[in-house]
C-alpha cells in the first residue's frame, strides 16, 4: 500500500519550461503536475475537519442525555446513537486520517520537493558560466534545498490551514447558533479581531522571513566558500579572518531571527489574551442563558468545548501561518535565482554539429563582457578577429595577459555568444548547433584543472563514459599518470583508480590533476583540441615526458594552443599574435622572430619561459588568463 502511493508522483520528470516570475504562478508551475493528489488531500482534510467538528455536537448531546436520562435504561435507549459515535471515533476518523496521511507523507512529502529539486537542478545546469561566476555555489545549492521544501510546505499548509479553518469555523457557527444565536456573538467578534491581527502581523512576518532566507543563504555561502578554499585560507594564515567574515553574516542572520521572534512574541501574547476573552465571554453568556432556561447544559458544554478547541487551533494556525509566510519569503528569495532565463539556450530546431574535416573560421568576431558579465571591465575584448584554421592545422595563440586568447577559446566553445561576426566549424555556425554536440567535438585542457569529487576512474571516464578498460589504461599511460595513480589511497581505503580525489581534486598536486585532465581528453579523442596552458602545472621532467604524447594526441586534429611559455608552442604550424583583442602578427616561430615585432619582443623578454606583464591589455580580465 505504501509503495503504491509512493509511486504516484514521478520525482524525476522530463525537463520543464522556464518558471513564471510571479509568486503564485511560480508555485502552481511546480504544483500543477500533482493537482489530482492535492485535490484528494483537500477532500480528505475537509472530511476529517467535518468529522472532528461533529464530535463536539455529540458532546453536547451526550451531556443532555446524561442529565435527563434514567441510568437504568440509558444504554438500551441510546444504544444506536452511541454505537454510531463509537464507529466514527474508532473507525471513521482514523481511516480518514490514514488516507490523508498516505497522500501527504507517502505520495507528496518526499516526491514533491524532489521533483522541484530535479527540475530546477536540470534548469540550472543549462545556465551560462557567468551565472555561476556571479554567485556562491553553496548559496545556489542552499537556495535549491530551501526553496524545494518551502514550495511543498506552502502548498500543503495553504490547503490544510485554509480548509481546516473554513470548515471548523463554519461548523462552530452552525452548531452554536442552533442552540442560541447570542452564543455566536463572541465567536464572530473573536474572528474579526483575529483576522485583524493576521493582517497586521503576517505581512511583517513575511518581510522578515524573506530577509531571513537571503541572510541564511549568504551565511551558508560564506561558510562553504571558506571550506572550499581551505588551502588558501591556511596558506595565508587567515582562519581568524574567515571566522570574522562568517560572523558578520551570522550577525545579519541573527538580526532577522530576533526581529521574527519579537513579532511572534507580540502575536502570541495578543492571541492568548484574545482567546482568554473568548472563553470568558462564551462561559458568561452561556451561564446567563442557562439561568434563563434559554439553552441546555449540553449547549453550554458545547460552546465551552468549542472555545477550548478554538484556543488550541488558533495557536496552531498562528504557527502555521507564520511558517507559511516564512516559506513564501524563502520562495521569493529563491525565485530571484531560479526564474532567470537561460542566456545561452540552443536555437529552436538546432542541428547536431558534424565535423568531417575540422576547419575553424573566425569571421570579424567582436565581443565584450558588457552583457555576458557586467561586473567585468568594459570595452571590447575581441575586436574584429578574422582567422581561418585549416583542417588538421596546429596554431598557437600568443599575447600578453588580457589580449583575448582564452576568450577566443570560450567563444568557440560558445560559453558566450559573439556580439558581431560569427564562428564556424566546417561551415556550420556554432551558434546554430546544439551546445552539447559542439562540445562533444572539442577536447579541452586548461591551466586551472578542477576535478569532480569522485574516483580517479570516474574523472577520466568523464571524457568518454562508454570507454573500455583497455582504452582507459591506454589514456592513463599516454598521460604518464599510471605511476602516481597506483600509489593513491583515500580515507575509506580505496586505492588506485577507485580512490576519490577530494573536492575539486584537492588531494592531488597541480601536476597530477593536469595529467588526469590530459588523460581524460586523450580518452575523449575529439577532432578539435584546445590547449589553454595545458602543461603549465607540470615540472620540466614530466612535461618533457608528456610532450611527445601531446604531439601524438594532436595528430589528425585541428589544434589551438595557448601558452605563456612560448617554447611549448614554438614548434606549431603557425603562431597568431594577439594584442588588445586584435591579430597583429601571424607566421611560424622563425618568421615572427625575423620580423622583429611584438612576438620577437615577447620572446626576448622571457625570463624562465614566461611572458612579462608589461603593457597588459585592458580589454580582457578573464580568470582563465
Amino acid at each position: 500500500m505504501f509503495s503504491f502511493f509512493e509511486r504516484l508522483v514521478d520525482p524525476f520528470p522530463d525537463s520543464q519550461p522556464q518558471p513564471p516570475r510571479r509568486l503564485w504562478p511560480f508555485v502552481w508551475h511546480y504544483a500543477r503536475p500533482v493537482w489530482p493528489l492535492l485535490l484528494l488531500y483537500a477532500v480528505a482534510t475537509v472530511l476529517v475537519s467535518v468529522t472532528e467538528v461533529s464530535l463536539f455536537a455529540f458532546l453536547g448531546q451526550i451531556v443532555d442525555w446524561l442529565s435527563a436520562a434514567d441510568r437504568a435504561t440509558f444504554l438500551q435507549e441510546e444504544a444506536g446513537r452511541l454505537a454510531l459515535i463509537a464507529a466514527v471515533v474508532l473507525v471513521g476518523l482514523p481511516v480518514l486520517t490514514f488516507l490523508a496521511s498516505l497522500i501527504s507523507f507517502q505520495a507528496i512529502f518526499a516526491n514533491f520537493p524532489m521533483r522541484f529539486r530535479w527540475s530546477v537542478h536540470t534548469w540550472l545546469l543549462d545556465q551560462s558560466l557567468g551565472f555561476f561566476q556571479d554567485e556562491f555555489a553553496g548559496r545556489i545549492a542552499t537556495k535549491l534545498m530551501q526553496t524545494a521544501l518551502a514550495v511543498r510546505e506552502t502548498v500543503m499548509k495553504s490547503i490544510g490551514v485554509m480548509l481546516y479553518v473554513a470548515v471548523y469555523f463554519t461548523g462552530i457557527v452552525v452548531m452554536v447558533s442552533a442552540a442560541d444565536w447570542r452564543l455566536v456573538i463572541p465567536f464572530v467578534a473573536w474572528l474579526g479581531v483575529y483576522v485583524t491581527m493576521l493582517r497586521v502581523f503576517v505581512p511583517r512576518l513575511m518581510r522578515v522571513a524573506s530577509a531571513q532566507a537571503d541572510a541564511r543563504a549568504l551565511m551558508t555561502g560564506r561558510i562553504v566558500d571558506s571550506y572550499a578554499n581551505i588551502g588558501t585560507v591556511k596558506l595565508f594564515a587567515h582562519t581568524q579572518r574567515e571566522a570574522t567574515h562568517a560572523r558578520a553574516s551570522m550577525r545579519e542572520f541573527l538580526v532577522t531571527v530576533y526581529g521574527q521572534g519579537r513579532l511572534i512574541n507580540l502575536f502570541f501574547t495578543g492571541l492568548y489574551t484574545l482567546n482568554s476573552v473568548l472563553l470568558f465571554s462564551v462561559g458568561a453568556i452561556g451561564i446567563a442563558l442557562w439561568t434563563q432556561e434559554a439553552v441546555s447544559v449540553g449547549a453550554v458544554a458545547l460552546g465551552i468545548g468549542l472555545v477550548l478547541r478554538l484556543n488550541g487551533m488558533s495557536q496552531w494556525i498562528m504557527w502555521e501561518v507564520s511558517e507559511l509566510f516564512e516559506n513564501i519569503g524563502t520562495i521569493r528569495d529563491g525565485m530571484a535565482s531560479f526564474t532567470q532565463p537561460v542566456l545561452l539556450a540552443d536555437r529552436p530546431n538546432a542541428a547536431e554539429l558534424r565535423v568531417a574535416q575540422g576547419e575553424i573560421r573566425f569571421e570579424d568576431v567582436r565581443f565584450s563582457y558588457a552583457l555576458a558579465a557586467p561586473n567585468r571591465a568594459a570595452g571590447p575584448v575581441v575586436d574584429g578577429v578574422t582567422l581561418t584554421i585549416r583542417p588538421g592545422e596546429k596554431i598557437g595563440l600568443v599575447g600578453r595577459s588580457g589580449a583575448g586568447k582564452s576568450t577566443l577559446l570560450n567563444l568557440l566553445l560558445r560559453f558566450h555568444d559573439v556580439e558581431g561576426g560569427r564562428i564556424t566549424i566546417d561551415g556550420q555556425d556554432v551558434s546554430g548547433v546544439t551546445q552539447s554536440s559542439l562540445r562533444r567535438q572539442i577536447g579541452v585542457v586548461t591551466q586551472d584543472t578542477s576535478l569532480l569529487h569522485r574516483t580517479i576512474r570516474e574523472n577520466i571516464l568523464y571524457g568518454r563514459p562508454d570507454a573500455s578498460e583497455a582504452d582507459l589504461a591506454r589514456a592513463i599511460d599516454r598521460a604518464e599518470a599510471r605511476g602516481f595513480i597506483e600509489a593513491l589511497a583515500d580515507r575509506s581505503g580505496a586505492q588506485g583508480l577507485d580512490a576519490e580525489v577530494g573536492e575539486r581534486g584537492v588531494k592531488l598536486s597541480g601536476g597530477q590533476r593536469q595529467r588526469i585532465a590530459i588523460a581524460r581528453v586523450m580518452l575523449k579523442d575529439a577532432p578539435i583540441l584546445l590547449l589553454d596552458e595545458a602543461t603549465s602545472a607540470l615540472d620540466s621532467e614530466v612535461e618533457a615526458a608528456i610532450q611527445e604524447n601531446l604531439y601524438r594526441l594532436m595528430e589528425g586534429k585541428t589544434v589551438i594552443a595557448v601558452a605563456h611559455r612560448l617554447s611549448t608552442i614554438a614548434a606549431l604550424d603557425r603562431l597568431v599574435v594577439l594584442d588588445r583583442g586584435r591579430i597583429v602578427e601571424e607566421g611560424s616561430h622563425a618568421e615572427l622572430l625575423e620580423r622583429q615585432g611584438l612576438y620577437s619582443r615577447l620572446w626576448h623578454r622571457q625570463v624562465g619561459g614566461f611572458i612579462d606583464a608589461e603593457g597588459e591589455g585592458e580589454g580582457e580580465r578573464s580568470a582563465a588568463e
